[in-house]
C-alpha cells in the first residue's frame, strides 16, 4: 500500500513540475494571420457570392439529378475556400483524443 502512494506520489510530481515551465513562459499573441493575396479574396467573395444564390434557389421544382449536381458543386466550392485560406482545423473529437493521449503519455 505504502509503495503504491509513493509511487502515485512520484508520478504526480514528475507530471507537475514538467508542466510548471510551460506555465512560466509568457505567450505572446498571434495577431499576424496569413494574408490572402487580392485574387484569392477576389475568388472567395464569388465563391461566396455563388454560394448565396444556391442556398436561395427554389429546390422544389428541381429533379433529383439536378439536385445532385447542386451538392457537387457546394462541395467543391467549399473544398476550394478550404484550399484559399489555407487554415488547418480540429474537430472536437481529434482535440479529445489529442489531450487523452497527452494524459496517458504523461
Amino acid at each position: 500500500m505504502k509503495k503504491q502512494y509513493l509511487n502515485a506520489l512520484a508520478i504526480s510530481a514528475v507530471v507537475f513540475s514538467l508542466s510548471l515551465p510551460a506555465l512560466a513562459i509568457p505567450r505572446e499573441k498571434k495577431t499576424a494571420t496569413k494574408e490572402l493575396s487580392v485574387e484569392a479574396k477576389m475568388r472567395i467573395d464569388v465563391l461566396t457570392a455563388r454560394l448565396t444564390t444556391i442556398k436561395d434557389m427554389d429546390r422544389s421544382s428541381m429533379t433529383a439529378a439536378d439536385k445532385k449536381t447542386m451538392r457537387k458543386e457546394v462541395r467543391s466550392i467549399e473544398k476550394e475556400m478550404k484550399e484559399l485560406s489555407g487554415g488547418v482545423y480540429l474537430s472536437v473529437a481529434a482535440i479529445i483524443i489529442i489531450i487523452l493521449i497527452l494524459i496517458l503519455v504523461l
